[in-house]
């Protein structure tokens, strides 16, 4: 398969050249970032629930995956997760600590209750690293621990990682 990326400028296309170049960097990454996918056997269109009742950070890291080509879906709360999860099975759940009513501790341990996402693969996200926090995720069924802010730029690399680790 040829993998190279070839982009010609229209002669009529009439825009700054900053447009262009912006453009330009913007399809090169995604062609770039398509084969990395396909390179490390991260299949395109994955499920991944994105749980947050931050709406902006939600959306932020939805858009973010979808360019990576997952499938992402996202929830607010505790109770919305659970409801979702009746219908929709992710390979991976990124969660927040900190949800209204239910944190993703306790959630954690409601989804591992259920035999069906035995092998979902859950993070934690949280913006207070507090000693021994870790380790209780860990405990109630987690399987990766991250600090926010979340790196934007290594988010595809961490998700791809994940998912190609429990595959194995």
């Amino acid at each position: 398969m040829d993998a190279s990326v070839s982009f010609k400028p229209s002669k009529s296309l009439v825009s700054p050249p900053f447009l262009v170049g912006t453009a330009l960097a913007l399809y090169i990454a995604r062609q770039l970032s398509f084969l990395k996918a396909r390179e490390t056997q991260s299949m395109p269109n994955e499920p991944i629930l994105i749980v947050d009742d931050n709406l902006l950070n939600s959306k932020l890291i939805k858009r973010l995956l979808e360019v990576e080509q997952y499938q992402a879906l996202t929830a607010k709360n505790a109770e919305e997760t659970l409801t979702l999860l009746e219908r929709f099975h992710p390979r991976l759940i990124l969660m927040d600590y900190q949800l209204p009513g239910m944190d993703g501790v306790e959630l954690t341990k409601r989804i591992r209750s259920n035999p069906q996402n035995k092998d979902v693969i859950i993070v934690l996200a949280t913006s207070y690293d507090l000693k021994g926090e870790e380790q209780k995720a860990r405990a109630a069924g987690c399987d990766g621990y991250i600090t926010k802010p979340i790196d934007t730029q290594a988010l595809s690399g961490l998700v791809a990682d994940l998912l190609q680790r429990k595959s194995s």
